[in-house]
């Protein structure tokens, strides 16, 4: 594992390293970029031409130029007049990656603002001082201006922060971590708030969980394969070979090892069965076009990691270009695929779940239906599929895009923006809405596994089943499948359901 203090350059941050990141720090040569940046913009910042944003207005006043005893209250005034953001509070998680990945932006060195500023938001990620930032009010063009600008704002020790768990002043905050209000200078709430990186942050911690939700999804259909028993005919890989999509491909893969050496899959070789649902049959089909569109989303997404995306930029030889890095038409087209893509695992895996409630009777075994015995006096599975069938309608909503949307701002100056903020916030529900309808697939496969028994499945499978009844027994009778779903979901979300799986059997594509 890589070490938990990252050094940031702003040339090589991974999503790797933002898994375990508990401390940042500048490197040496980021240091000297960004000094060498900030004594260009000291330069022209009382010069007698006009630069955007160090000396004039901002958006549609750009023409006004500013004087310079004014440039300070400039940019205080910018972060008052731009912390506009509503609605809910971002989580916490999502506030610190936003922090780490501003600074990783201003390492680059391009943005003529000061260390000292640099290295207040590396003591707000190092001491988990979080500002309270909104979810909405961003259109995701001029940078994430609002949401930003709250960031800001508890630097200058106005608004609110968490710090420890608590909600506080940032006044407080800064107090209590031993640190001094900041004094914006010139152009440094500009670059503060120009940026990507409210959008940035969702997606970091969407594509995190989508890499387990994708490797989830196959494990869910290998283990509602087996308790339907499905013919592992459709995952050969002569079959993929001939439709050599790289996500198709993999899924094949995973689920021939998941089903390896299964006798519930050698039990009904010679069945009546000719072909099996799609759910279950096109599982590599479906869930690999998903995954390739996740890795359309993740390269767009490593790219921006390391990315310039304020205004204006200021480079090495003096010139301060004005310019559009700070669109989020890039991010807002790939979390927008990225929605889609996660809500149709969990379309077909709700398709799934539908199917094992059904029952099922091959070579003499019998799968009852709602997968309880005892039926009429209980309900058994029936509302744990309603639940997912809630949710992948939910998705259907959420996943419409934001980015074919735009709304003019800054009296037609901004004429068209990305809405990437809204792609971000709602792909945020769509991620959590997948996890819980697979955690939902899970428990059903286990629990119509179980009247399976004792024939064995592939070992994959049987180690899941084994994490799975460490947290939530087999129901012989109605009970509180609110707490089960829980229970699962939180095991969904560890990880620990795959690294255990994992262990047992080698690592999934």
């Amino acid at each position: 594992m890589e070490s938990a203090h990252l050094v940031l350059d702003g040339e090589s941050l991974s999503l790797r390293q933002l898994n375990v990141a508990e401390r940042v720090s500048l490197s040496e040569t980021a240091k000297r970029k960004i000094q060498a940046s900030r004594q260009v913009v000291e330069r022209l910042a009382c010069g007698e031409k006009a630069y955007y944003g160090v000396n004039t207005g901002f958006g549609v006043l750009a023409r006004r130029k500013i004087a310079p005893t004014d440039l300070e209250k400039l940019q205080e005034n910018l972060i008052l007049s731009h912390a506009v953001g509503v609605g809910d509070l971002a989580p916490e998680p999502i506030v610190r990656l936003m922090l780490l990945l501003k600074v990783n932006a201003l390492a680059k060195g391009y943005s003529g603002i000061s260390l000292e500023a640099v290295d207040m938001l590396c003591e707000f990620f190092n001491q988990r001082l979080s500002p309270l930032v909104y979810s909405q009010g961003s259109v995701g063009a001029s940078g994430d201006l609002a949401p930003l600008a709250h960031l800001v704002l508890a630097m200058m020790g106005i608004g609110e922060a968490m710090w420890r768990g608590e909600k506080m002043p940032a006044s407080e905050a800064l107090k209590r971590c031993g640190l001094s209000p900041y004094k914006l200078k010139s152009k440094e709430g500009l670059a503060l708030i120009n940026g990507t990186q409210f959008m940035l942050a969702y997606a970091v911690d969407a594509i995190l969980r989508a890499d387990v939700v994708a490797k989830t999804a196959d494990l869910c259909a290998a283990m509602t394969l087996e308790a339907m028993r499905g013919s592992g005919a459709p995952f050969d890989e002569r079959l993929h070979a001939l439709r050599p999509y790289p996500g198709q491909i993999a899924v094949a893969e995973n689920i021939r090892l998941l089903t390896t050496d299964s006798e519930i899959m050698r039990s009904h070789k010679d069945c009546q069965k000719v072909q099996d649902p799609y759910s279950l049959r096109c599982a590599p089909q479906v869930h690999g076009a998903c995954r390739d569109a996740m890795d359309y989303a993740r390269r767009v997404i490593e790219i921006e990691l390391n990315a310039a995306t304020d205004n204006p930029l200021v480079f090495e030889n003096g010139d301060v270009i004005s310019g559009g890095n700070f669109h989020g038409e890039p991010l807002a087209l790939a979390l927008d695929t990225l929605a889609i893509a996660l809500a149709e695992l969990a379309s077909i895996s709700e398709r799934r779940i539908y199917l094992l409630l059904g029952g099922d009777s091959v070579g003499g075994v019998d799968l009852p239906k709602l997968l309880m015995r005892d039926t009429g006096l209980n309900s058994g599975f029936m509302l744990p599929q309603y639940a997912a069938a809630a949710l992948v309608s939910e998705n259907k909503i959420l996943a419409h895009p934001a980015s074919v949307d735009s709304i003019p701002t800054s009296l037609g100056q901004e004429d068209h923006v990305s809405m990437g903020s809204v792609s971000a916030t709602k792909l945020h529900r769509v991620v959590q809405n997948v996890e819980t309808v697979l955690a939902i697939e899970l428990m059903c496969a286990a629990q119509a596994m179980d009247f399976l028994r004792p024939l064995t499945s592939g070992k994959g499978i049987e180690v899941a089943h084994a994490e799975i009844r460490k947290v939530v027994s087999h129901a012989e009778s109605d009970r509180l499948f609110h707490d089960d779903i829980q229970a699962m979901l939180k095991l969904v979300q560890s990880g620990r359901v795959l690294r255990c799986v994992e262990q047992a059997i080698g690592a999934l594509k």
